[in-house]
């Protein structure tokens, strides 16, 4: 993913209004981002805890989504498993992230969901740059660009709902 700024941030939201996006709390750290190793950029609102974001590249132009999630209150042995990077997690690491739709249906209070990781690093998961906190994802017979494929397909087609 190349590098973003504040205003390409802003600017690519589908399903908020300009003011909200305006006012949304964009990462402090993306000069610090390891932009090589994302296939998009996902961050949780430090002043919103059931407010997450995510802002990826599609066709050569940015899609941002704003999503809310409820955090999970499962057991200490119930695990759940990322719909994006199918990373594994205990204890709330993945949760239900819905996002409004774009347009009159999401001024009509529709949206769409996907379970997603909590910290959304799937992309760091994928390639090893993360480790998730069970110390250790499944072995799989796919190359890592099939991995990076599969996942970015399962976020475009998340993103063909909105």
């Amino acid at each position: 993913m190349r590098t973003l700024t504040e205003q390409d941030i802003r600017g690519s939201f589908i399903n908020c209004s300009k003011g909200e996006a305006k006012r949304l709390a964009v990462p402090r750290d993306l000069d610090e981002r390891p932009w090589d190793d994302l296939d998009f950029l996902g961050w949780r609102d430090p002043g919103a805890p059931d407010r997450s974001y995510l802002v990826t590249e599609r066709e050569d132009r940015l899609v941002g989504v704003a999503m809310r999630f409820q955090p999970a209150r499962r057991g200490f042995l119930h695990r759940s498993m990322c719909s994006l990077c199918l990373t594994t997690h205990p204890r709330g690491g993945v949760a239900l992230m819905t996002a409004r739709k774009a347009g009159p249906a999401g001024r009509e209070g529709n949206s769409v969901g996907a379970y997603m990781c909590t910290d959304l690093a799937c992309s760091l998961y994928l390639r090893g740059r993360k480790v998730p906190e069970t110390g250790a994802r499944f072995e799989e017979s796919l190359t890592l660009e099939e991995q990076i494929a599969r996942t970015r397909g399962n976020l475009f087609a998340f993103l063909d709902k909105l």
